[in-house]
């Protein structure tokens, strides 16, 4: 994906860092504070977070990853499933030089990838921001009757289906972003024609991680694997409150799970809070992690 123009925001630096075997493309906002580690989710990179950076860029060090095979970060043949990205997270920190801890925000999937980094390695971070995405251990009563919300997924996680699609039509990815949101004029047509773009070029990545989820991540929580872990980094879910993804009901019932987690919804906010809400991101960011 590197002949593709990066989109144009002058307060990021880019790099890209050996890491695992792979390239990984970073953006890089503020050279001081304390660092967080943002992690996007789908059908996005990078800069998904522009809008909550120009908020907090003068604050903190962005992190702004663009996860294996997406955005400009090389792809692979494996690697996308959930403990491989997040060794690929953790390798980045080092490669850094970032051996204290960090704060972390992810978005969608790299929520659902924030949430395996606090378990497996929750020394490295001083607290976690997750925005809209639900915790590893949902109540089987919320996910049964909004199982029928994730009908987009048929279309992707299968490896001939998902990649053409992906690939070659574009107009799916533009759907969702406009029927994910609560208020479609969020987007601007170069945002969704970028997202579109990107998702086409990275097909393959994006098909792997939704197919890894359906055969690693589906049947863990079917066995229940997560209620044997103990999530101990202080946590802020901040979900829409119109989310039609991730409705509220499955943000609930993580507490006997956790040391400190908190759930808060923003009202009239759908799927993509850093790009509906990037203030209230922001200042839940401060929050979460004070200077």
């Amino acid at each position: 994906m590197d002949g593709r123009v990066l989109p144009e925001d002058r307060q990021a630096v880019h790099r890209y860092i050996a890491v695992r075997g792979t390239r990984l493309h970073l953006a890089e906002y503020g050279g001081t504070g304390t660092p967080l580690l943002m992690l996007h989710g789908f059908p996005q990179h990078w800069y998904a977070w522009h809008k909550v950076a120009a908020r907090l860029g003068g604050e903190y060090r962005l992190l702004c990853p663009d996860l294996r095979g997406f955005g400009w970060s090389q792809a692979t043949r494996r690697g996308y499933d959930m403990d491989g990205l997040a060794d690929d997270a953790l390798a980045l920190l080092d490669a850094l030089g970032i051996r204290g801890p960090v704060g972390l925000v992810g978005h969608d999937w790299g929520a659902h990838l924030g949430f395996r980094l606090c378990l497996r390695a929750p020394e490295r971070f001083t607290g976690y921001l997750a925005l809209n995405m639900s915790h590893p251990w949902p109540r089987h009563r919320a996910v049964l009757p909004n199982l029928w919300r994730l009908w987009y997924t048929a279309f992707l996680e299968y490896p001939v289906l998902g990649r053409a699609v992906l690939r070659h039509w574009p107009g799916f990815t533009r759907f969702l972003l406009r029927h994910q949101v609560a208020d479609r004029s969020v987007w601007t047509e170069a945002e969704l024609a970028e997202y579109a773009a990107a998702t086409s070029a990275g097909a393959a990545a994006a098909q792997s991680l939704f197919w890894q989820y359906v055969l690693h991540d589906i049947p863990a929580l079917v066995r229940g694997t997560w209620r044997r872990h103990r999530l101990t980094v202080p946590t802020l879910l901040l979900g829409g409150e119109r989310d039609t993804v991730v409705v509220p009901s499955l943000l609930a019932g993580a507490e006997p799970y956790a040391d400190e987690l908190s759930v808060r919804l923003v009202p009239g906010a759908g799927h993509y809070l850093p790009q509906e809400r990037p203030a209230e991101v922001a200042e839940a960011a401060r929050e979460r992690f004070p200077c």
